[in-house]
Formats: C-alpha cells, sequence, structure tokens
C-alpha cells in the first residue's frame, strides 16, 4: 500500500540525529556574537569614558594657552595725526622700531583720529602738537589693549623729544573697573547657547525635532536674556540702563548659538558637543577681544574674530554699554546671518534624509540627568533638563563675575621700609591718610627682611625709602606670585614716588619668564588637573556605569590621574611652550590632584547623579579660580573668596604650580596635604555611601522607543509609545 500522506522538506524529522546539533550550533552562534557585541560595547563605552574628558580638558587648557600664555602686540593698529611732515615721519619711526608690532596710518585731523579709536577702527591716536604728543585710547574697548598701546608708544613719543599727554576717550565706569562684564555675559550665553542641545540629545531626543526645537529655543533664549539681565543689572548694577537692548542682544546670541548647535548635531550627533565647544569656547572667548586684545595674540584670532559668535556677541554688548550703540549694526548681523544659515541648513539636511528614507532614530542614552530612574512624567524631566544649564549660568555670574568685576586693592599687605622703624611708621602714617584700607602697610627697617617676605608671598610688596646709602625708592616686588597685585602696587607706588618727586627703581625677586608673561600657565594647569579629576566621574558614571564600584572606580580614578597629569605636562610645556621643566613635581602634584577631586565629585554624583556637575563645578571652579588668585590677586576681591583660598582645591593647586615653577617647591608640602585631606575624607564618605546604598553599575532603562531625527513635519507624528 502506498502511502499518500503529504511528507514536509521543511524540518528533519524528530528523529533525526543531526536536527539536534544543528540547533546547538546556531544557539552556540548567536550567543557569541551576543558576546561579541556586549564586549565591543564594553570597550567602546570605557573608550567614551576616557575620550570624552581628555578631548574637552586638552582643547580647553591648551587652546586658552596658546593664546594668552605670552600676548605680544602684532598689526596693532594706530591713528597718527599732526602736520604731513610731522605725522609721517613720527609714523617711520614707529614702524622702524615695532615693524611687525603695529599697523600705522596717518590721518588729517585730530577729529578724525578721535573717532577712529572711538569706531574701534583702531586700538589707539597719537595727535601730534607743538611739543606735546597726545595719547588717545578707549578704555571701554578693553583695558589691557589700552595698556598695551601705552606701552609701544610712550617709548617713541619721549625719543622724538615731545611731552607725552595721554587721555581717555571712553573709560570704563566706576561700577564697572575691569571691563568684565560683558565678558562674562558673552561667556555665560556662549553656554547657555550649546550646552542644552548636548544634554536633550542624550535624555529627550523627541525635543530636537525642528518644529518643536525652535520655539522652544526661541523661549529659552528669552529666559537666558531675562536672567543675564536681572543679575548683572538690577542684582549686581553692573549694567545700567540699556534694558531693551541687552535683553536683544542676549536673545539673539543665544538663539544664533543654538541653531549653530542644532546643525551641528544633525551631521555629527553627540560629538557636536567637542566642535561647539572649540568654537565657541575654546577659540570663541579669547578671539572674542574681551580679556585679552586680539592683536597680542597669534594671527588666527584676529581672523576668527570676524565672525565667530563670541566676538559678535562681546563686540554688540560692549557698543550697547560703552559707545552708544556705535559700531552694534555689524555683529548683530553675524548673529542674524549664523542663525538664518543654521536654520536653513537644518531643513536642508532634514529634507534629505527624508527623500533617502535615512531618517535614523535617535536613541535615549542618559536615561536620567539625577541618577535614579528615568522620571515617567515628561514635564518633571523637562524641567530637570533646563535648570543644569540655567543653573550654571546664574553661577557663573554670581560667583566669578560677583567676585571680579570691582578689582580695588582690600588690606593688601605692602610692607614700608625706613631707616630705622619710626622712620617707617612716620611713612605708614602718611601713606594711610591718602590710602585708607586699600593697603595693609607694615613698617619695617630691614630690606632683606622685606625682600624676603615678599618671596615667601607674606607680603605683596615692599616700597623702600630713599636713604644716604641709596638716593632712589625701590619696590620689592613679586611678578611670580601674581601679576595682577603687582601691576597695581606698581602703578600706585610709582605715583607715590613721583608725589615725593622721588625716582622709583623695581626689584623683581622672582620675574615671570618672557614665554609665560602673564602667569597664565599656573592658572590654567590647576583648572585642567581640576576638570580632568571631576570629568572623568561625572562622563564615566553615564558613559560606563559599570565603573561606578568603588573595587572598579579607585584604579580608574588613579590610573587616569598618573597618566592625564602627565600628559597635561606634554600638553602645557612641549606644544604651547608656557613652561620649563620640573615634569617630576608637577607630574606627581597633578596626580594627587586629579584624584582627590575625582574622589570629592564621586561623593556628589552617589547622591544627585549626573546633576553632580553643578555643586562640583561651582565649589571647584566658580568659586575656586576667584579664591585661587591666579586671574586676581585675592586682595583685589571680596574677604569670602580670601578665607576660601586656605581650604578649596583650587588655589592649593595653584599655589603648588606658582611654588615649583618659581619659588623652589618651597609650600608645595601642605598644598598635598590640603588636597590629600579633600582626596580621603570624600574617598571615606563614598564608602560609607556605598555601605548603605550600593551603585548600581548598568544604566537605568529608559523604556521608550527611540525617536525619529527632527525632519520639517516630524511635528505631526505621534509620540513615542511606552513599551
Amino acid at each position: 500500500m502506498t502511502n499518500s500522506s503529504p511528507t514536509s522538506t521543511d524540518s528533519p524529522p524528530e528523529n533525526d540525529p543531526g536536527a539536534e546539533p544543528a540547533q546547538e550550533t546556531e544557539s552556540q552562534d548567536l550567543e557569541a556574537a551576543a558576546a561579541k557585541r556586549a564586549k565591543a560595547e564594553k570597550i567602546g563605552r570605557y573608550v567614551a569614558m576616557f575620550l570624552m574628558p581628555l578631548l574637552m580638558v586638552s582643547m580647553l587648557v591648551g587652546g586658552y594657552l596658546a593664546a594668552m600664555h605670552s600676548p605680544t602686540p602684532h598689526n596693532v593698529p594706530i591713528a597718527v595725526s599732526g602736520s604731513a611732515q610731522q605725522a609721517d615721519r613720527f609714523a617711520q619711526a614707529l614702524e622702524s622700531a615695532n615693524a611687525d608690532a603695529v599697523d600705522v596710518r596717518t590721518v588729517d585731523s585730530a577729529d578724525d583720529a578721535r573717532q577712529l579709536v572711538l569706531d574701534r577702527e583702531v586700538s589707539s591716536a597719537v595727535v601730534l602738537g607743538d611739543g606735546t604728543a597726545t595719547l588717545y585710547t578707549a578704555g571701554a574697548a578693553g583695558a589691557s589693549q589700552s595698556s598695551t598701546v601705552t606701552a609701544l608708544l610712550a617709548p617713541q613719543v619721549l625719543a622724538s623729544g615731545l611731552t607725552l599727554q595721554t587721555e581717555d576717550l571712553a573709560p570704563l565706569p566706576a561700577n564697572d573697573l575691569a571691563g568684565l562684564g560683558a565678558m562674562f555675559m558673552t561667556t555665560a550665553l556662549m553656554l547657555a547657547g550649546y550646552m542644552p542641545l548636548s544634554l536633550a540629545l542624550s535624555n529627550s531626543p523627541e525635543l530636537m525635532r525642528f518644529r518643536r526645537f525652535v520655539p522652544l529655543l526661541a523661549g529659552w533664549s528669552a529666559l537666558i536674556a531675562a536672567l543675564v539681565w536681572t543679575v548683572v543689572g538690577p542684582i549686581m548694577g553692573i549694567v545700567e540702563g540699556h534694558t531693551a537692548a541687552v535683553l536683544g542682544i542676549s536673545w539673539l546670541a543665544v538663539f544664533s548659538v543654538g541653531s549653530a548647535q542644532l546643525f551641528l548635531t544633525r551631521i555629527l550627533g553627540p560629538m557636536a558637543v567637542l566642535v561647539g565647544m572649540l568654537f565657541l569656547m575654546v577659540l570663541g572667548v579669547p578671539s572674542s577681544n574681551m580679556s585679552m586684545s586680539v592683536h597680542t595674540m597669534p594671527g588666527l584670532y584676529p581672523f576668527l574674530h570676524s565672525f565667530l559668535p563670541a566676538a559678535a556677541t562681546g563686540e554688540s554688548l560692549r557698543s550697547v554699554l560703552y559707545f552708544d550703540g556705535n559700531g552694534a549694526g555689524r555683529h548683530l548681523m553675524v548673529l542674524v546671518i549664523g542663525a538664518v544659515a543654521a536654520l536653513l541648513l537644518t531643513l536642508g539636511i532634514d529634507a534629505m534624509r527624508r527623500r533617502k528614507g535615512k531618517d535614523k532614530p535617535l536613541a535615549v542614552n542618559v536615561a536620567s540627568l539625577h541618577g535614579g530612574p528615568r522620571p515617567k512624567n515628561r514635564a518633571w524631566r523637562y524641567v530637570t533638563l533646563g535648570f543644569l544649564p540655567l543653573m550654571m549660568v546664574a553661577m557663573m555670574l554670581s560667583l566669578m563675575l560677583g567676585a571680579m568685576y570691582q578689582p580695588t586693592p582690600r588690606d593688601m599687605p605692602v610692607a614700608v621700609v625706613g631707616a630705622t622703624t619710626e622712620q617707617a611708621e612716620q611713612a605708614v602714617a602718611g601713606l594711610e591718610e591718602n590710602m585708607s584700607g586699600l593697603f595693609d602697610l607694615r613698617a619695617m627697617d630691614s630690606a632683606d627682611e622685606a625682600r624676603d617676605q615678599v618671596r615667601d608671598r607674606t607680603i605683596t610688596a615692599a616700597y623702600v625709602l630713599p636713604s644716604a646709602e641709596n638716593p632712589k625708592s625701590t619696590l620689592i616686588a613679586n611678578q611670580a606670585a601674581g601679576m595682577s597685585a603687582q601691576q597695581v602696587v606698581n602703578r600706585v607706588f610709582t605715583q607715590v614716588a613721583a608725589g615725593q618727586q622721588m625716582q622709583l627703581t623695581t626689584e623683581d625677586v622672582a620675574p615671570l619668564p618672557n614665554k609665560d608673561s602673564m602667569g597664565m600657565s599656573t592658572m590654567y594647569m590647576a583648572m585642567g588637573w581640576i576638570m580632568a579629576g571631576f570629568m572623568i566621574i561625572i562622563v564615566g558614571s553615564t558613559a560606563q556605569p559599570a565603573s561606578r564600584p568603588l573595587r572598579k572606580l579607585v584604579p580608574i580614578a588613579a590610573g587616569w590621574a598618573v597618566g592625564y597629569s602627565a600628559l597635561l605636562w606634554v600638553i602645557v610645556s612641549v606644544f604651547v611652550n608656557a613652561i620649563d621643566g620640573h615634569f617630576l613635581a608637577l607630574w606627581g602634584t597633578g596626580a594627587v590632584a586629579i584624584f582627590c577631586v575625582a574622589m570629592f565629585t564621586a561623593v556628589l554624583e552617589r547622591l544627585i547623579g549626573m546633576l553632580a556637575i553643578l555643586p562640583a563645578i561651582g565649589i571647584l571652579m566658580f568659586l575656586g579660580i576667584p579664591a585661587s588668585g591666579a586671574a586676581m590677586s585675592i586682595y583685589m576681591e571680596p574677604e569670602f573668596f580670601r578665607v576660601l583660598h586656605d581650604y578649596l582645591p583650587m588655589p592649593a593647586a595653584v599655589e603648588a604650580i606658582r611654588s615649583i615653577l618659581y619659588f623652589g617647591g618651597d609650600t608645595v608640602g601642605s598644598h598635598l596635604l590640603t588636597l590629600g585631606i579633600w582626596g580621603a575624607v570624600s574617598l571615606v564618605v563614598v564608602m560609607i555611601i556605598d555601605r548603605i546604598k550600593p551603585p548600581r553599575d548598568e544604566a537605568w532603562p529608559t523604556d521608550e522607543a527611540p525617536v525619529e531625527h527632527a525632519a520639517d513635519n516630524a511635528a505631526d507624528r505621534p509620540e513615542p509609545v511606552r513599551a
């Protein structure tokens, strides 16, 4: 009998001996592939954990130092006016003496010369008269620029046998003597423009849809503009009036930067944060002409000044605040054109991807910012998302700008040295009548003892009265202990000597080298240590949560500290050429600083997750930098920062570097002790926290479907459904 039932050819019979091994082989292949993917992902996460901090810190420190460690005049524009023959002769002599430093033009009249200064077409103008030369500057166009051109022109004026007169056509107001208001406002606006996009891309990518993003960015720009104006205006009183203009420029700056960053995220994804930091902060802030004249930086920076948003924002604010809006239009056009171009390019990319069907989904990489499970309420998530950059801007303005916008000496310790103590005390009494509260004047009778105290940084300087042996007054200074303090005492006591009809000579116990003529390497190297310490924890906790358990975190942080401290020395010494030698001392001290800061940040990260960046930066940077005395002497800031100088890690790092570079390591031990206490106490606290609540070593689930790229019609699509 023939079997007519159908026979299946799709699968082997149940009793086929080859079926089970084949299934096992397929299963093993799938498991092997899954294991390979998991291993690759693990390696990739560890690479990201180290690569992002390495690139960000290296760019910031190397970029800033390369621009500002040795300011040298290059093609400084200067106008000369006078009789035709006299002006040409002076211009030729000035160019011959400073071949690459100046770019001199002659103008027909003194009025034209002065107007060029007010238009910021030139840095200064020299108007020649009968036996006199009047130097016109604009302090509001940059305090450092005015001092630079004065130092360039004064010798040439005197060499020509002319009497030098100076006039500031646009002095800085009394409520912003250092001109830092516009600079910090600009930096805060740049930060507010690019930082939220990086957070949103990782945490809430649905906000990146074009039709949703643009109105959100407009509202965010208005919020930041109101915050910036409120802090610098009604609260601090740095800006008086100009309300509508400041609000408008601030809104446009944030909107323009946010639009450009949106375009960068379309083509670079999460890596856009590095490109944004490069052009907005690393290159943008130095080329803004706010803190230091671009004409004293390498030739790249004057070129960047013409189109980067930081320069456009800063110069617009400067024009409105100090020059009645003169010249603001061309800088505002840079922001407008940048915003329009970025949005149009973004629309073009979205349309192209939509046509090609290449709208890739955007995954949620950071479930939450507070270190816990992803909030189910989107409103709460969005509030948290905006809270972080909002507080960052508020802290930068209130803490850093609040510390430094009125740099006036307050009880700065200075010795007055006479032949006898009685003579010194008489001089102190006379000086205090005119300088009450500015200096803590101490009478001494030994120049050698005063010199030792200046070298030990016990006092800022010493003013040695003339004697029978030395008919000149002498100022014993210490540049390496802080350039800003030395500039103040030199200016004040030069006037004192002139009032006494005495010639003043200066003796510097520790002059700064030409390659670091402003002492910038001390501050930026310390910043590099501090940033490397807290960023390895913040980035690592999100990029690779498996690194969070203490048994892994301690060796990772220690290895990173040792490795990055060496790399930072290479950047500062070899690539930038800002320092010489001292490798072992700086390497070891830097490793200690980085590790201890990492442990402190780990405490904060255990408690509040990625939001730890707020207290970490607030304590370590926004309080630490003013308290360090690196950017400005602590005797020119509120008393509060003088107290913090003895306790915070940033001042300890700065003073340790100063001691190593310039003073034979005389105080390194005490500063290492400060850093060690922060590290040891933090490590113990982390151990306690982990005993109470063991750290999670895997990312929180996002529980959401991927979000499609922000195409033009994406707003009409339904919201992603929850699993």
